[in-house]
């Protein structure tokens, strides 16, 4: 059983960067592909970043590519999602899943393939 735990979460202000991270318990952090989706009020969870076991692979929804980085520490079980020149439209609970199937260099942008979930951090950007 893998536990998740976000934090980093915050309110900022338009333009400003803010960066999450997720800490994992309970497995083997270097079998797991991440991911990070977030849900804004009103609206469906969406997929947001998402990087391999190894960190070698990583991949983006095309409206945070080039705002967001995905990235992950084997050693510290910690993945992060560095976030800049945030929008309104970024406001949302962000959650960080864990794929205990995934082979090597996989990583899925479908939250079905994702085992485990974090309870989620909310961000909040200011216009």
């Amino acid at each position: 059983q893998v536990q998740l735990v976000e934090s980093g979460g915050g309110l900022v202000q338009a333009g400003a960067s803010l960066g999450l991270a997720c800490t994992a318990s309970g497995g083997t952090f270097s079998r797991l592909a991440m991911g990070w989706f977030r849900q804004a009020p009103g609206k469906e969870r969406e997929f947001v970043a998402g990087i391999n076991r190894n960190g070698r692979n990583t991949l983006y929804a095309d409206d945070v590519k080039g705002r967001f980085t995905i990235s992950r520490d084997n050693a510290k079980k910690t993945l992060y999602l560095q976030m800049n020149s945030l929008k309104f439209e970024d406001t949302a609970i962000y959650y960080c899943a864990a794929d205990d199937d995934a082979i090597l260099f996989t990583v899925h942008a479908t939250a079905d393939y994702y085992d485990y979930w974090g309870q989620g951090t909310q961000v909040t950007v200011s216009s």
